[in-house]
């Protein structure tokens, strides 16, 4: 981008409400990176929280691109219907649905082994599935549910793939740009303190996945590791808006995205070679955006290490 573009790119990161509804996307599609073009061979790559939402719009766009897209999610009804959807607008895509519950660690290890024992290598896994819990309600190994779905499922799914992935792979988590005000907790991953209301944990496990992205980049350092990226949707019309918070919801409703504009820099991260010079890094509009307003804000070293060690704890992942 040249200067102008540059501080028009900048000035609608942080006056937020352009810059995170359509108009922000609608302005910088004018100048960001350009589209990526289809795949020239057969890749294979994953997407929870395939059901609805912006993991549908994600397999939609990378089955356009010729990818094989696994969709994965709790109700196998639910992805039926979105793989005909995904059908709909791709006559020819190949979908495979995957019946598995992520904030389930037993679950994700099982699905690990059916993907390892069907696929030679996975090309990308793109983490959407989110939950806002109304009451604090318990994964099946007794996780807080917004923790194991957001963090632990992940990770473990994460760690599990490693030996599919190659130097082209990529891991992508759908944050959220509801993290920004939000601390990393020292303590309490599981928010066992206070009144539990499922917006704050959303938003801590949301800040929670920036935060394991870098840590889970420095790790995947290896000549055929993938490269893992973070990014935030911006605020689009997805039931995770419409009916988790739908007062929200209703007063944006004439400047929300698309489910396909906010899953815009997902595709583009899944399938760019521009994608792959970098790792660790936090995207909204196919450009990389601080972690923390103001700049001078920065996470504690020992609230990471803690939540790297709580991680390690709950899924029983090798640290290195």
């Amino acid at each position: 981008m040249n200067p102008l573009t540059t501080a028009v790119d900048v000035l609608l990161d942080r006056t937020v409400i352009p810059g995170y509804s359509r108009i922000g996307s609608s302005v910088r599609s004018r100048f960001w990176a350009p589209d990526p073009e289809p795949f020239d061979t057969g890749v294979d790559i994953v997407v929870t929280g395939g059901s609805s939402g912006l993991g549908a719009a994600a397999a939609t766009e990378l089955a356009r691109l010729g990818a094989r897209v696994h969709l994965v999610g709790r109700t196998a009804e639910r992805l039926e219907s979105s793989a005909r959807t995904v059908r709909g607008h791709v006559p020819d895509a190949d979908v495979v649905i995957h019946e598995y519950d992520i904030s389930d660690l037993d679950a994700v290890s099982r699905l690990v082994t059916a993907l390892t024992a069907d696929l030679p290598r996975v090309h990308a896994v793109i983490h959407s599935a989110g939950v806002m819990p109304p009451e604090r309600t318990l994964s099946a190994q007794g996780h807080e549910s917004a923790f194991a779905t957001h963090v632990l499922g992940p990770v473990a799914l994460t760690v599990g793939l490693r030996p599919l992935f190659d130097a082209d792979s990529r891991v992508v988590f759908v944050s959220s740009g509801g993290m920004y005000p939000v601390p990393l907790q020292t303590t309490d991953f599981e928010f066992t303190e206070g009144t539990y209301s499922g917006l704050t944990a959303y938003a801590r496990t949301k800040r929670m996945q920036v935060v394991v992205t870098e840590q889970l980049a420095q790790r995947f350092a290896g000549p055929e590791d993938a490269v893992v990226h973070s990014m935030h949707p911006g605020w689009a019309a997805t039931p995770g808006v419409t009916d988790s918070i739908p007062a929200f919801g209703a007063v944006m409703k004439p400047i929300l995205r698309t489910a396909q504009a906010g899953a815009d820099t997902i595709v583009w991260l899944a399938a760019s070679p521009q994608a792959t010079t970098s790792t660790g890094k936090f995207w909204h509009d196919r450009a990389t955006r601080p972690t923390h307003y103001p700049s001078w804000r920065r996470d504690s070293p020992d609230a990471r290490e803690a939540l790297w060690q709580a991680v390690v704890d709950a899924t029983g992942i090798d640290q290195a």
